[in-house]
């Protein structure tokens, strides 16, 4: 047999996930992120200000609707402050959701043309999100001095709490990405489930919020438990340790789903798309 000759062999085991094969092909995944961040920004009047204006935005709104005009309470923290944490947390997974959802049918033509390892595309596709998220901490910070909130010790917990929501991003994202491919209407449906996904969330409003008796119901939310621990974690407020250990547990259940029906659809991606 010919020394020259490559012999392509169906893969045993867990094959999105193969670490080696990723690592070969990490240039690839940081092309694939700087690309999408050039996009994003890329002849733009606002650049990279719009990371910036539209959170403030939003938490604007949000201060004058809830926090004023129907009075949510904030758990004693400055309002502005307390939306804007929340919205730390869910703008970074609403965006990460809704570009991994369809980054299989926007990377089509390469797809269809060459072999890399499928998962690359929602991988990276996450990577603008992280940005985003970086500048919002950022503004956070600049608001908590205005406000003359310290940090605290258990802001070391942040790191933690975002790879736990970075996951299950990735996990959904893995998920969707594979059923928007065979369900192209898919796509339009991701919008609207991540509205109302906000407003089940705790982001604009306090856990104690919701009445004693469905309370426990905030729990079957994956999001909930990472977006008040990074609340928590960056306002210094009691960590709700029951609440991070549900999330994770749901965060390893959408993971595993995500990946393995993502491997099991791999295979008709360049035919179907």
């Amino acid at each position: 047999m010919r020394s020259d000759i490559t012999i392509i062999k169906p893969k045993v085991g867990w094959q999105s996930l193969d670490f080696r094969e990723l690592w070969r092909y990490r240039e690839l995944l940081l092309s694939l992120v700087m690309r999408d961040i050039k996009v994003r920004y890329k002849q733009t009047v606002l650049g990279f200000s719009w990371a910036i204006i539209q959170p403030l935005t939003t938490m604007v709104v949000f201060t004058l609707l809830f926090g004023k005009l129907a009075k949510i309470p904030s758990d004693g923290v400055p309002y502005p402050v307390f939306v804007f944490s929340g919205l730390l947390a869910w703008n970074f997974f609403q965006s990460a959701v809704s570009a991994g959802g369809v980054s299989l049918l926007s990377a089509g033509g390469m797809i269809s043309k060459v072999y890399f390892p499928r998962i690359i595309v929602p991988l990276a596709s996450i990577g603008v999100s992280v940005v985003d998220f970086c500048i919002s901490m950022l503004i956070l910070f600049c608001l908590m001095a205005i406000y003359t909130l310290p940090p605290t010790p258990q802001m070391l917990f942040l790191p933690l709490f975002f790879c736990g929501l970075a996951l299950t991003s990735f996990g959904l994202s893995a998920w969707l990405s594979a059923v928007t491919v065979s369900y192209r209407d898919f796509r339009f449906v991701i919008p609207f489930v991540l509205q109302i996904w906000m407003y089940v969330t705790p982001v604009i409003y306090p856990v104690s919020f919701i009445p004693e008796k469905w309370r426990f119901l905030i729990y079957f939310n994956p999001i909930s438990g990472w977006v008040e621990g990074i609340r928590s974690s960056v306002l210094g407020r009691d960590i709700d340790w029951a609440a991070i250990g549900i999330s994770s547990l749901l965060t390893l259940v959408i993971a595993y789903i995500g990946l393995k029906y993502f491997e099991r659809a791999d295979s008709r991606f360049a035919d179907v798309i």
